[in-house]
């Protein structure tokens, strides 16, 4: 299976430097062979999810796959604004309005629906991030309770939203305003205690395609290799994403721990089937 891949932020700054290379020195895939001990974890984390309890909790609860937040339509106007975003430097010139009822309705396109406690405004609000007064922010000067759709394990829903007046924008910023279904209990465990270049965990789900062919996730990698591979298992029940570094190399390093967005084509539409984690051995969802 092929995955392509474009450079994102880093996601933590050095954390000093080692004397020997970033990574355990897996063997260089070039990003098209999958790092030679993923298929047996996969295997054992899909024969583990396939038609257990864990799975049928999982396609009956609300869990998003994309992130909770959506931008307004024409963001950014500029970097200031785009790095006020980054890092969760908002402040509030307004008054956030009182959750006109306690409980929220997801509705699936596809049919069914599920009844959950509603997020207040001010929680929704708590969740964008900080309210700072140092270096450039966004302005929230209301809110308003709205819907939004959004893809989930169940397919894209409906679901409530609130919808946040930037200053400057014609479009407003939404939060959804629900909070997840408790997951359910791996039925296995983590392939180990630290993830190493053969077997990384993986980053939060950042897009599924329309017509479900392919799914964008964050995988992790550091500054001295050649950037982050992810290998995929499909099963009728499952598919079990096995996120490895390539080509570490030798040498001193600082110890960064970065980011790429990885597109993984996938043999056939995702439909109800479980994504997962092969390291974590649970499923891979959503940025909160």
């Amino acid at each position: 299976m092929r995955t392509t891949t474009s450079r994102t932020v880093q996601l933590l700054t050095a954390l000093g430097l080692l004397a020997a290379g970033c990574g355990a020195g897996a063997a260089d895939s070039g990003g098209t062979e999958p790092a030679p001990d993923t298929r047996p974890r996969a295997l054992k984390v899909a024969k583990a999810w396939d038609g257990s309890r864990a799975a049928e909790i999982w396609r009956t609860g609300y869990y998003p796959m994309a992130d909770a937040v959506q931008l307004p339509e024409d963001a950014f106007h500029n970097e200031a604004d785009k790095e006020a975003y980054l890092t969760e430097n908002f402040v509030l010139r307004g008054d956030l309005p009182d959750t006109p009822r306690k409980d929220g309705k997801v509705t699936w396109r596809d049919g069914g629906s599920l009844t959950l406690p509603l997020m207040g405004a001010k929680e929704a609000y708590d969740g964008l991030g900080h309210d700072g007064g140092h270096g450039p922010h966004l302005t929230v000067t209301g809110a308003k309770l709205g819907e939004t759709t959004l893809a989930t394990s169940r397919g894209p829903a409906t679901v409530p939203a609130w919808l946040f007046t930037l200053k400057g924008y014609d479009t407003p910023l939404k939060r959804v305003a629900l909070i997840p279904s408790k997951a359910p209990k791996s039925p296995i465990g983590p392939a180990r205690d630290t993830p190493t270049d053969d077997l990384w965990d993986l980053g939060p789900l950042v897009d599924v395609a329309d017509d479900g062919r392919s799914v964008t996730l964050q995988a992790h990698h550091g500054a001295c290799d050649d950037g982050p591979g992810v290998d995929v298992l499909e099963t009728d029940g499952s598919v079990v994403l096995s996120g490895y570094i390539r080509g570490s190399n030798d040498g001193p390093c600082t110890a960064n721990l970065l980011a790429e967005k990885v597109t993984v084509e996938l043999d056939r539409p995702l439909g109800d089937r479980i994504l997962l984690d092969a390291f974590t051995g649970r499923p891979v969802h959503g940025a909160e």
